[in-house]
């Protein structure tokens, strides 16, 4: 009898212990929903997406969703490139997760000059898909969601970015948050926000391996910093996904003290007029290659991780047969059908019409291939010019194009073909290339003849 009693206590013992358990729980949950991490924390100030819909922060944002939030300014040189490529990186390997369950907010902090159609280009650009927002608001309201997050950064003389590219993910629901660098590991911040965010609810199950079948890894320099630094928008050989053009063979393709210079200080290059930076900036979306401030041995370390890929690729047997293609055009000929594209687009700007560039532009993109490494600067001009929406636009690519045209007519000694001379354009400043004398101006069309025949 006193063991049937006892088993009995003990039972209803177990039980109040359990309902004990699950009752603290329920309230610590919704202690983290409803104080310290819900509506008494964060500010439910109104922002603007790069929709042009109104959110309110909180209510409409943060309120039982898995977040990650950074700021960012569109015109930044720096670190906003490279922290908005990591996040692009991190929203694939995050799929469908993207908008279900899983949200990211970027918040400018120039509000004055990042209205909502300067962001959604800006989003375009870095190819941001459903559950990625790009915020702008009050000033005095992004500065107080960013220090309530603890991502703001103040003012500092020595910091030319303006702020620190800090990453705040967590989960409101379970009050789960962590601060992190926005330019950390894509797969790490991925799994962050996909598997510890979620109390590792959506975590695989996959069976331990033993350490002994790990890689054995050696360090190779080059390799670590363009991972680090550079693979967030390029890759060598894999770039389909990539912000960036594809790396595969670039220093056959490129100088080595070009490849040195623009490395360093690719915002001085595009900023001094350097025809191919402009060309593959145009070529790309206009997404800007930020100065990481690597340092000159980071720098050659890099250059001879890309020499050692070119050289490896090389040396690869080929995969099988291979179909003729136009690279097997002599470079006389493809520069006789580049010219006669380039006049074509010459004569469409003349009169004003941006709707007949696209075709001949692709033609001298194509033939340009042709050209081998020296006739790149042609193909990424030709490339932007493919993409040119309006008259300014084109007629900018327009004079890259000729520059790269005419330089390499200059360094090779070849000829432009009979009755093509160069005309000069004092208002612009520019060269370019027309059949006759009679003055065709293809950067101000109808609008001004002004300009004279120089060769």
């Amino acid at each position: 009898m006193r063991r049937k009693i006892t088993a009995t206590i003990a039972a209803a013992a177990a039980l109040w212990l359990s309902c004990l358990v699950n009752a603290s729980f329920e309230s610590a949950a919704a202690a983290a929903d409803d104080s310290r991490w819900g509506a008494d924390f964060f500010p439910n100030v109104t922002f603007t997406t790069h929709q042009g819909k109104s959110v309110r922060f909180y209510d409409d944002l943060i309120k039982g969703k898995i977040v990650a939030v950074d700021l960012i300014y569109t015109t930044c040189k720096y670190a906003c490139p490279l922290e908005t490529a990591r996040l692009a990186q991190v929203q694939r390997l995050l799929g469908d997760r993207m908008g279900r369950d899983v949200f990211f907010y970027s918040i400018t902090i120039d509000p004055d000059h990042d209205t909502p159609a300067v962001l959604a280009e800006y989003a375009e650009k870095y190819r941001a898909g459903p559950g990625w927002l790009f915020l702008t608001g009050a000033k005095a309201d992004i500065e107080l969601v960013g220090r309530k997050l603890g991502i703001y950064a103040g003012p500092d003389p020595t910091n030319a970015d303006g702020h620190v590219p800090y990453l705040l993910v967590g989960n409101q629901a379970t009050g789960q948050w962590m601060r992190n660098s926005a330019t950390d590991n894509p797969k790490f911040i991925a799994r962050t926000i996909g598997e510890w965010m979620d109390s590792w609810h959506t975590l695989a199950n996959d069976a331990l391996k033993s350490s002994a079948a790990a890689p054995v890894r050696t360090f190779n320099k080059g390799e670590y910093t363009f991972a680090y630094h550079c693979g967030a928008c390029h890759g060598v050989g894999n770039a389909t996904t990539r912000l960036g053009p594809d790396l595969a063979g670039v220093t056959g393709r490129r100088d080595r003290d070009w490849l040195r210079r623009f490395i360093t200080a690719p915002d001085k290059m595009n900023a001094d007029g350097d025809p191919i930076a402009l060309a593959l900036r145009a070529e790309y979306r206009q997404v800007r290659m930020p100065n990481l401030k690597l340092n000159d041995e980071d720098v050659s370390a890099v250059i001879d991780y890309l020499e050692g890929q070119n050289r490896a690729a090389q040396q690869a047997p080929p995969p099988g047969p291979v179909a003729a293609t136009a690279s097997s055009r002599p470079a006389a000929e493809a520069l006789t059908a580049i010219v006669d594209a380039y006049l074509r687009i010459q004569q469409a700007l003349h009169a004003d019409a941006t709707e007949r560039i696209r075709e001949p532009a692709g033609v001298i993109e194509t033939e340009a291939r042709n050209l081998a490494s020296v006739g790149e600067p042609i193909r990424t001009s030709a490339a932007a010019l493919t993409r040119a929406d309006d008259l300014k636009v084109a007629r900018a690519a327009f004079g890259t194009l000729g520059d790269a045209i005419m330089s390499y007519v200059e360094a090779s000694g070849s000829s432009y073909g009979e009755g093509v001379t160069a005309a000069f354009c004092p208002m612009v400043q520019k060269y370019w290339l027309q059949r006759g004398d009679t003055i065709q101006n293809p950067f101000y069309g109808k609008a001004m003849s002004d300009c004279r025949i120089v060769r």
